[in-house]
């Protein structure tokens, strides 16, 4: 099963500029009847994630019981400490007292929206970092990261996790405070348990080798999700599949070898994208039909084939396995697990058909579009 995020529903873009679209929505609710198209007609898609302040609401149970109503949960808490004016020199690692314990409350904050919505993950990203040499004391800043997230992984609940994301770069260029799987790693086997490591598929450098951290974090017991979208060059938040199908691959096998699917291993599998110029329910669509794509092709690696060939050092027989499982043309299959589930074999085909485009189009006229920030 595949989450999917209430902020790629909205408008988006570069910073350069944001493309406006027809129909996009104009408050959370609207984003989670979107989303509830996803499952409606892929099946795979049961819960929307939620980003705060974004969709902040007056009364949050009420909203985990829209979602329901329509078919579909409410998901992670993502929280922003990376927007307010405040945050120029950091967050939760910001110089001034005042700021880490602002940007501290509001993560706490995130945990009573999730007592309320009944969601078992916390998910955060931090913008935090310096820009040049000198700037601030790079062991300082760790000590702050570790003091916050130790106070808001206290206020967990006995089935809640906190999932830590990392980036390579962006906005902070010199140093990000948690720019790797490993200071994520770190953190995480410190805090305890419910701490867990969030892989986004777009916050690495060109050439990493994700599926070995993958691999890694599994045997760790430490992968807690992944934040699915594909890049080309850093963080393009591009349509999981579309840059490099055989990476989602290569990643879905590591994560079926570390029986990732295994639900008893918790592993989120969740999309972090942005629609900037494609339709955004179809590009949620399409998404999801990618990961499944993916997942089916790793499930039929001969994994007995495959490890006779290791074993007997047949590096172009084991390597074959692989290739003859990802060039197996899944898409008969999944057509038929959508059939008889009582779904269109096409999911896009029938979204289009379905005319709710045009029903939201006519809808959604007024108000003020939700988009990225907002």
């Amino acid at each position: 099963m595949i989450e999917t995020p209430s902020w790629a529903y909205g408008n988006s873009g570069t910073r350069f500029k944001v493309f406006a679209q027809r129909g996009v929505p104009r408050d959370p609710y609207e984003k989670i009847a979107d989303a509830a198209q996803v499952h409606a007609f892929t099946g795979a898609a049961p819960t929307v994630a939620l980003h705060i302040p974004w969709d902040k609401v007056d009364d949050y149970a009420a909203l985990a019981e829209y979602a329901r109503s329509l078919g579909v949960g409410l998901g992670a808490i993502n929280a922003n400490v990376f927007q307010d004016d405040d945050y120029m020199l950091g967050s939760v690692t910001n110089p001034d007292p005042g700021v880490r314990r602002k940007a501290t409350d509001h993560l706490l904050e995130c945990v009573d929206i999730m007592d309320a919505t009944g969601s078992r993950d916390l998910k955060l990203w931090f913008s935090d970092g310096t820009n040049y040499p000198g700037q601030d004391d790079i062991r300082t800043r760790q000590d702050r990261l570790a003091d916050a997230l130790a106070e808001v992984y206290e206020r967990l609940g006995q089935h809640q996790r906190m999932l830590l994301e990392y980036k390579l770069f962006e906005p902070s260029f010199y140093t990000m405070d948690v720019p790797d799987w490993g200071t994520s790693f770190a953190h995480c086997v410190a805090l305890g348990p419910k701490a867990v490591v969030c892989v986004d598929t777009g916050h690495h450098a060109p050439g990493t080798n994700i599926e070995f951290i993958v691999a890694m974090l599994l045997r760790a017991g430490k992968l807690g999700a992944f934040d699915f979208n594909s890049r080309f060059y850093a963080d393009d938040d591009l349509m999981v599949g579309s840059a490099d199908p055989f990476q989602l691959f290569r990643i879905m096998h590591e994560v079926v070898r570390g029986g990732g699917l295994d639900p008893a291993t918790a592993v989120a599998f969740m999309l972090d994208q942005c629609h900037n110029i494609e339709p955004k329910i179809q590009g949620q669509i399409r998404s999801v039909m990618n990961v499944q794509e993916a997942t089916a092709k790793a499930l039929l690696v001969d994994a007995p084939a495959l490890k006779a060939a290791q074993d007997a050092g047949d590096v172009l027989g084991a390597n074959a396995v692989l290739m003859d499982a990802y060039n197996t043309d899944v898409r008969p299959l999944l057509v038929q697990w959508r059939e008889d589930k009582g779904l269109a074999g096409d999911p896009i085909a029938a979204y289009k058909a379905s005319g709710y485009f045009e029903k939201i189009v006519a809808e959604r006229v007024g108000g003020t579009q939700a988009g990225w920030g907002a």
